[in-house]
């Protein structure tokens, strides 16, 4: 069994074709279809379903699959833990993160990279949670920022990073921004531009309104809290957005933020990141990082910096 016939099962998995599969390993299509016939005659097991094209993965090839990305992924460990006792940490680390804590994650991986400056960082911003946390346990990225849970601490490592807490976003002509503070009930009133229902952020505040008895009908929905900000700026919309935006965007000019009481909700986000021994070594290091760096004070700090 070699590495590079694991890399190929793994390839068609997550593509679910035969031809993107082998352009994504930089080989034939018969080369890798060749490789995938070797290992099922090596494992004598039929993994893939085949026909005119690819019928899916047998219930035997997508346990394979699983064996298969444990393996390259403690394979890809071992080097970087090899490579970090040489020369120093390198690579490349993969971080997911919810669109309401996206605008969180450069408080680590700044940081980070002033600690590791031979590694570079990829952030996916906008991933659902559950999307987030299939990734992690897959090892398609090393960490996740996301709502915590305990259950994830089960099949999980977390760190806690921050509360997520809410203001009303709205335009300052509006009656509720000349208020200290805001209620949740008065914010159902308002024509809102929310986040999807898809997204993790959502169903919090949409738990929040059921406890009061409200369902507010948004009249415009997004995945990304970016957008929210400028569909309040249009003028004809509020939101309700995390706090800790605010250190991206401040408050813009036409806008006012009020936070939201009745009740004073608010939600843990972490670092979670895959529970295995010894895992990454680079994932280890972020956690050091995240564990280091006090994110709730910081996003304090920044959403009211001195003098405002």
């Amino acid at each position: 069994m070699l590495f590079r016939q694991l890399e190929y099962l793994v390839a068609l998995a997550r593509e679910r074709h035969f031809g993107r599969a082998a352009r994504s390993c930089y080989v034939s299509q018969p080369a890798l279809s060749e490789a995938i016939r070797k290992l099922e005659d090596e494992l004598d097991v039929l993994l893939v379903r085949r026909g005119r094209a690819f019928g899916g993965l047998t219930p035997e090839g997508e346990r394979i699959v699983l064996w298969a990305q444990r393996i390259l992924a403690d394979r890809d460990a071992l080097k970087d833990e090899v490579d970090a006792l040489r020369t120093g940490l390198g690579g490349r680390l993969r971080i997911g993160s919810v669109p309401t804590a996206s605008g969180a994650v450069a408080q680590l991986t700044g940081p980070f990279c002033a600690a590791h400056p031979l590694v570079t960082v990829e952030v996916l911003a906008d991933l659902r949670a559950e999307d987030i946390l299939h990734r992690v346990r897959n090892f398609e990225i090393d960490a996740g920022i996301t709502y915590l849970d305990p259950s994830l601490a089960e099949s999980f490592h977390t760190v806690a990073l921050y509360e997520e807490r809410y203001v009303l976003l709205t335009g300052v002509a509006d009656k509720l921004a000349r208020r200290p503070t805001a209620t949740w009930t008065e914010a159902s009133h308002l024509p809102l531009c929310l986040l999807t229902t898809s997204m993790q952020g959502r169903r919090v505040l949409d738990e929040v309104f059921a406890g009061l008895g409200l369902r507010p009908t948004p009249r415009v929905e997004t995945d990304s809290v970016a957008s929210l900000f400028a569909h309040v700026r249009a003028g004809r919309w509020a939101s309700i957005v995390p706090y800790a935006w605010l250190h991206v965007f401040g408050v813009p000019h036409g806008m006012q933020a009020v936070p939201l009481v009745e009740p004073d909700h608010s939600a843990p986000i972490g670092l979670v990141t895959a529970a295995r021994e010894p895992g990454s070594v680079i994932a280890r290091a972020l956690v050091e990082t995240a564990r280091r760096t006090d994110t709730a004070a910081v996003l304090e700090r920044l959403a009211h910096p001195p003098g405002s």
